[in-house]
């Protein structure tokens, strides 16, 4: 009811308590509101259903009650509110955050709520004009978004280079004197002041940006409290050089898809981002679990193709086709430029990869026009399909710790919104997925990657159901901006 007594406290509760209040203040301030919440005042509660709350441990059967988008009751009996949602032999989970996906588009959107993701962020690219990108996405979307400022689509904007996604030309090898960096400088500082949420770089992208040029950057997001999400270059030895950097310079830092850039190497990748971690340094990790990696033909990670074995080229699949490529077609696909997917790792280091505590799970997607890789669609329903419940190497409640509450306390400290996502508690932004645990399962693949992932079964966006019994309703877009400020 539109003038309640819980309705008109919670409204005024929320208006005077900022989201950074401490919990247990916050605790305390609604002890009024849960005691009353279990009434036909709820807008939605979600009964009988097996809680897993990564924060607090939380795996029991529960009953969640859902007032103007935030969980105000976590119950031990049965609650009623004007519409319920009987869970009953499905897992509640926390709404998974994607701390990777370059896929910001609606038809990307929805593939990543069919995939139970309701936090999505283009971190490492990220972008070179933060208050366009986020005004372009005003309104409501399916699903929470956010992005960080880009070193890669800065250095593009500042060299005039012409690639359309990554740069193929001097945004990669131009040098920057000091006149490019003070405008570098400028436009790193700006796009935090508009609100991105992180610093996103691409080493292996931006061969020419020196040690210098990159420590300088790091200063900025230092200077700001923000998080850089960073592509390394150079396999371990351009790992440490980066942990390095960023200790030098006191930046948190996160290593984007361990598990590519790690390659055969992943063993020694990820100790060598443990000792960091050991010695005190806030250094975190991610992984998708798939074999292949995608990524643009003409960009600079391919600037030594001339030099490959004739074997390497027949691991290259070209997007729009699904044809394997030879040394003559990468030739003229490179000149034209493109998406292109590598077989380049085995099952084993996946696997090698996700059984590590680090590595949080992001999926790295892009999907353009319906083609692209299938870990858009599918990387979090693969995790629990496959590796949780079928291969049983990790367990549920470590799987989605690293999909929800990691990557949100990734971000929490420059990003306050980001304290209400990734958990199931009183007080927290109702993001919840429910899924069910005996048929979760990604079904994208690489000749069909937006093929919706199966065994999600709801999804809820801020308290409002995108994803019902199964079927995606795109009118319901309840997905908010998430910025730093």
């Amino acid at each position: 009811m539109e003038n309640s007594p819980v309705r008109k406290y919670f409204s005024s509760l929320l208006s005077v308590l900022s989201i950074s209040t401490p919990l247990a203040i916050l605790t305390i301030a609604l002890t009024p509101l849960f005691s009353m919440a279990a009434s036909e005042d709820l807008d939605l509660v979600i009964n009988n259903g097996r809680v897993v709350d990564p924060e607090s441990g939380l795996d029991a059967v529960r009953h969640i009650g859902i007032l103007a988008g935030r969980i105000v009751a976590i119950a031990e009996q049965p609650l009623e509110g004007k519409r319920t949602i009987d869970a009953a032999g499905l897992v509640v989970a926390p709404g998974f955050v994607d701390l990777h996906e370059h896929g910001q588009s609606e038809e990307a959107y929805r593939l990543m709520v069919q995939d139970g993701v309701t936090s999505a962020f283009e971190l490492e690219v990220g972008t070179a004009a933060v208050a366009d990108w986020y005004s372009a996405r005003a309104g409501g979307q399916v699903l929470n978004y956010g992005i960080s400022i880009g070193h890669i689509p800065v250095r593009m904007a500042l060299f005039n280079d012409g690639g359309s996604f990554l740069p193929t030309g001097a945004g990669a090898n131009g040098i920057a004197g000091p006149e490019m960096l003070d405008r570098m400088t400028v436009m790193m500082q700006q796009g935090l002041a508009e609100g991105a949420v992180a610093m996103g770089f691409g080493l292996a992208y931006t061969p020419a940006a020196t040690q210098s040029e990159f420590e300088a950057m790091l200063a900025i997001a230092t200077a700001a409290g923000a998080s850089a999400h960073i592509h390394t270059r150079g396999g371990v030895a351009g790992l440490q050089q980066i942990i390095a950097s960023a200790n030098k310079v006191g930046t948190p830092l996160h290593i984007v898809h361990a598990n590519s850039s790690g390659g055969a190497a992943i063993g020694e990748y990820l100790a060598t981002i443990q000792a960091a971690r050991d010695s005190g340094q806030d250094v975190t990790t991610e992984m998708y679990p798939y074999e292949a990696s995608a990524s643009d033909i003409a960009s600079a990670l391919f600037d030594d193709w001339e030099t490959w074995e004739e074997d390497r080229f027949g691991q290259q699949m070209w997007v729009a086709t699904g044809e394997r490529l030879t040394r003559e077609s990468f030739a003229r696909y490179r000149a034209i430029g493109g998406r292109m997917i590598s077989f380049s790792r085995t099952p084993e280091m996946t696997r090698t990869a996700l059984q590590h505590p680090l590595t949080m799970i992001a999926s790295d997607g892009r999907i353009l026009d319906g083609q692209g890789h299938p870990r858009s669609a599918g990387s979090f329903s693969k995790v629990l399909g496959q590796y949780v419940r079928e291969e049983q190497i990790i367990t549920l409640q470590d799987a989605l710790r690293r999909m929800t509450i990691e990557p949100a306390r990734r971000l929490e400290r420059y990003v306050p919104a980001m304290a209400n996502k990734g958990r199931i508690r009183v007080g927290a932004d109702a993001d919840i997925t429910v899924f069910d645990a005996a048929s979760i399962l990604d079904q994208a693949t690489y000749t069909d990657p937006i093929r919706p992932s199966a065994g999600i079964e709801y999804v809820l966006v801020n308290g409002e159901v995108v994803l019902d019994n199964g079927v995606l309703d795109p009118a319901v877009r309840a997905g908010v901006a998430i910025r730093s400020r």
